[in-house]
């Protein structure tokens, strides 16, 4: 439950950043579909094993991108090739962004490291 609301999250706040176009522009969901299966733990190493989803070599990247796809062909009537080419299109850029979290938050620690950053982001910036 926690991944789906994380992911669902993730998507109110693109919705209120960057003012998502949800219905016309393609690429604008494949973004946010892309950062919500990256940051959401859609993609974490254990949820991949009960998968059976195996991988060593950019793993992650194939797994935000195969689900970024999948969600876009359920929600929107295009054909796959258009979805891939629309994640394709922003996938570093969108997959690279991690803000509200500024780290991926692989796991409860990380999640915790993640809340810690987030506390002390003023402190590093006081002084500018």
């Amino acid at each position: 439950m926690n991944r789906v609301v994380t992911h669902e999250l993730i998507h109110a706040f693109d919705h209120c950043r960057a003012h998502v176009n949800w219905f016309t522009n393609v690429r604008h969901l494949a973004c946010s579909e892309v950062r919500a299966a990256n940051l959401s733990g859609d993609c974490s190493f254990l949820n991949e094993i009960f998968r059976l989803h195996f991988g060593l070599k950019q793993h992650h990247q194939t797994c935000v991108r195969d689900r970024a796809i999948r969600s876009i062909l359920a929600v929107r009537n295009i054909n796959k090739e258009v979805a891939q080419k629309a994640v394709d299109e922003v996938f570093e850029s969108c997959f690279n962004d991690h803000e509200p979290f500024g780290r991926i938050p692989h796991n409860k620690t990380y999640a915790r490291y993640a809340h810690r950053d987030f506390q002390n982001r003023d402190r590093y910036y006081s002084n500018i």
